[in-house]
């Protein structure tokens, strides 16, 4: 009688521990989802800046050039994973001349709305940028001035990367182009149109 639940019990036992190794296997083969990458870069916000840069271009037959200098105001909305969306405003003065013989141009100042389309790299983007553009243009012929207010269009692009959190640095391109007016002179209404090429850094302190 003994031996036969003897042999019941060892029975038991057996197949307890094999259950009981069975379990860290189980566990083991149990689907774990792969984890969620999230940046620690958000471009998403408000901002402002200012910036400095250099422009080459032409009017009235010269070739105007010097720097600029101003500040600039924009939002940007981050769309998953990596698409920046943003628009942003800016207006700079200028040290830019160009003259040729008795006619010498000048813009006094410079500024552009724009719309930004950018592909993010975590803490880098690179962006193209294009909008409206407006400025105030100053000719002087014989020595006698006049200024006439220019609107137009400008397109271009840059790279822009986070220092901090709330930092960003950038360098863009913009191309300017303000059209024609027609300005006064002691020779008669004169038809002047301005275009531009600009190169800026900037930096941003973002919201």
């Amino acid at each position: 009688m003994k031996r036969p639940i003897l042999a019941a019990c060892v029975i038991v036992a057996a197949a307890t521990s094999t259950l009981a190794g069975d379990l860290p296997l189980q566990r083991r083969s149990s689907y774990v989802p792969p984890e969620t990458y999230n940046s620690l870069f958000n471009w998403t916000g408000f901002y402002v800046g200012v910036h400095g840069g250099y422009g080459w271009g032409s009017a009235a037959g010269s070739n105007p050039d010097g720097f600029v200098g101003g500040a600039q105001v924009g939002y940007n909305y981050q769309a998953a994973p990596n698409g920046v969306l943003g628009l942003e405003a800016d207006i700079s003065a200028t040290s830019i001349d160009g003259k040729n013989g008795a006619v010498q141009f000048s813009p006094d100042y410079l500024g552009t709305i724009r719309a930004r389309a950018g592909y993010s790299f975590d803490p880098a983007m690179i962006y193209v940028t294009g909008g409206a553009a407006y400025g105030r243009g100053d000719l002087t012929v014989a020595g006698l001035s006049n200024t006439q207010f220019h609107w137009g269009w400008t397109l271009g692009g840059g790279v822009e990367a986070m220092v901090t959190p709330n930092v960003s640095a950038r360098l863009e391109y913009l191309y300017v182009d303000l059209g024609k007016q027609n300005y006064q002179s002691i020779v008669g209404p004169l038809g002047v149109g301005y275009t531009t090429s600009l190169v800026r850094g900037g930096l941003n302190y973002r919201f």
